[in-house]
């Protein structure tokens, strides 16, 4: 069999199948067996005990599906059109949701177009051994994306991309058939620490290191629990996620548009004003958010992050009115929903038109974008 042939084939079938780029790699991350220790004995996942629990089956693809002597790695873009970057981040009184989830959830989709790439290759070659993943499973996708020369890790552990930046999702078909592999991609952010001085709570401890206990996205998404204070003002606005590392990075100022309608912002959240989106009941939340990533983290949480936003945005009484209205519902919602009422009635009752410093300073490079040397 002309493998390299079916390579080349491979990736424009996959191109066909709405990814961006692919490139294939060998199976072998032993080199990152140590850092991934050494960060599960930290404690650097935080309450992601899935870490520690898979331990180094995440550097060894051929744990989870035997027979693996490959990995086909491919992305797939998802920054939307209109993404309101600068407007949701200054205007305190709406909520600040991560691009990646404006729209549906990705990993059914991208999970369905691998699948259907797996079968193209075995109508091709015949029966062989093949299984997608995206996200969810226990692999450490971003090396074997380098590795494939899909881009290299930043310094904010986000896999980057000379062309295109860094605003898209990755997916892996590990296979058991011997394609030629492609050549790895080199580190190409320098000097450059954009991202991590940008970090609201300083989560990022080293180059490619990021403290998930510090982390904004870590905190409102896969922390249930009560947020440290300390964490709370720096938050700001952001309710899901938080996408500063990647707004100040040089090499997003060359990021495409997704081509994926699914990836649009969703009807629901075109206005993201946070009293109207505090105000959805459990069953509201559920419906609006059929079919989101968001979903997942669950109504209480979903309240939770939106009471510490508005414990952070200018003084309002309907704010505050609606904050109490929630008391009772949780004790862990309570404690967060007593320190914005707090937060609200601290201030002056005057709409505060100013916008932080730093954030100030993300919107510059929103809309001028930061030179390559920056």
């Amino acid at each position: 069999m002309d493998y390299q042939h079916l390579a080349d084939q491979i990736k424009e079938w996959a191109i066909e199948l709405g990814f961006q780029k692919v490139g294939i790699c060998d199976i072998d991350l032993s080199a990152h067996e140590p850092q991934l220790q050494k960060s599960i004995d930290a404690g650097l996942y935080g309450d992601m005990d899935w870490m520690a629990r898979h331990g180094m089956m995440r550097a060894r693809p051929a744990e989870l599906l035997p027979g693996t002597i490959r990995v086909i790695s491919a992305r797939m873009d998802y920054l939307p059109p209109d993404a309101q970057f600068a407007s949701n981040l200054s205007d305190k009184t709406q909520a600040y949701i991560s691009r990646y989830a404006l729209g549906r959830d990705y990993h059914k989709l991208i999970r369905n177009q691998l699948k259907k790439l797996g079968k193209k290759i075995e109508q091709e070659v015949g029966e062989f051994g093949y299984r997608p993943f995206v996200d969810t499973a226990p692999i450490l996708e971003r090396p074997l994306a380098q590795k494939a020369g899909l881009g290299w890790a930043g310094k904010h552990s986000l896999l980057l991309d000379k062309e295109t930046g860094s605003w898209f999702f990755l997916g892996e078909l590990l296979i058991d058939l011997p394609l030629p592999i492609d050549k790895p991609s080199d580190n190409e952010c320098g000097k450059c620490t954009a991202c991590i001085t940008s970090c609201p709570t300083q989560a990022i401890i080293a180059d490619g290191v990021v403290d998930a206990r510090r982390c904004i996205s870590y905190l409102t998404i896969e922390f249930d629990g009560i947020i440290p204070e300390e964490f709370r003002k720096p938050m700001g606005n952001r309710i899901y996620g938080c996408d500063d590392c990647q707004l100040v990075c040089p090499w997003n100022r060359h990021a495409d548009l997704t081509e994926q309608t699914d990836f649009h912002r969703r009807e629901a959240l075109s206005n993201a004003d946070l009293v109207s989106l505090f105000g959805w009941s459990e069953s509201e939340f559920l419906q609006k958010m059929e079919g989101s990533a968001i979903r997942r983290i669950g109504h209480i949480q979903w309240l939770r992050n939106l009471s510490i936003a508005m414990g952070n945005a200018p003084y309002s009484s309907n704010i505050i009115l609606a904050l109490e209205s929630r008391l009772g519902l949780d004790d862990n919602l309570d404690v967060h929903l007593n320190w914005a009422i707090s937060q609200q009635k601290a201030q002056t009752p005057i709409l505060d038109k100013k916008v932080d410093s730093r954030n100030q300073r993300l919107i510059r490079v929103i809309e001028k974008g930061l030179p390559r040397d920056a």
